[in-house]
């Protein structure tokens, strides 16, 4: 977990946008990313993270860490993806990432149709928020930020597997170096592509 912020005026309301990255890949973890905006520090070009650039992402990365009033990026584990199935460990990640916060928000909204338990204030689900709601733009791109650069991170131990490229995503190239390669330890097994693979009995 990993989170950020600095003093703000007490008369600010305190509204975190959130979201999560990662539901769909094959392998890594499910991040989520919490963010409260400074309305007194306005940043110009948020955006769904996956219609930006990646160097665009890691420039508006740097400038939310440094001018968000708070931000926290959590994740939930590849483990509790296959215990809880990726729904549940979305939202788990969502929770987290909204604890994680260095100052408790006063109301959140979440990217979805679907609400974390457990928030310590009232939120609202916003379909498609990340393209809709500047805060919940600046989770997506921390989020992604930081799961890209874990799996590019991964693809330096896993080199046959092209991590870096598909980010974990069932491409063709994921899933043909699963039936050659087996399945590691960062695959989630709970996915009918990686059980497939499992059923081959070639694991490393």
């Amino acid at each position: 977990m990993t989170q950020g912020g600095f003093d703000f005026d007490a008369g600010i309301q305190r509204v975190a946008g959130v979201d999560e990255v990662g539901r769909g890949p094959l392998a890594g973890d499910v991040v989520a990313a919490a963010v409260i905006l400074d309305p007194q520090q306005p940043i110009a070009g948020l955006a769904d993270s996956k219609k930006l650039t990646a160097k665009r992402r890691e420039a508006l990365a740097e400038q939310i860490k440094s001018q968000a009033l708070a931000w926290c990026v959590a994740r939930a584990s590849v483990a509790e993806i296959d215990e809880l199935n990726i729904l549940q460990a979305s939202l788990l990640a969502m929770r987290r990432a909204v604890a994680g916060l260095s100052v408790v928000p006063e109301f959140c909204q979440i990217d979805g149709n679907r609400l974390p338990t457990g928030l310590p204030c009232p939120a609202e689900a916003v379909v498609g928020g990340d393209g809709k709601v500047e805060a919940i733009s600046a989770a997506s791109i921390l989020a992604k930020v930081q799961r890209d650069q874990e799996l590019v991170e991964l693809d330096q131990r896993f080199p046959q597997y092209g991590f870096a490229r598909h980010k974990g995503y069932p491409t063709a190239e994921h899933l043909a170096a699963l039936a050659e390669h087996g399945v590691t330890d960062h695959h989630r097994r709970s996915y009918a592509p990686v059980q497939r693979a499992l059923a081959r009995d070639r694991t490393i």
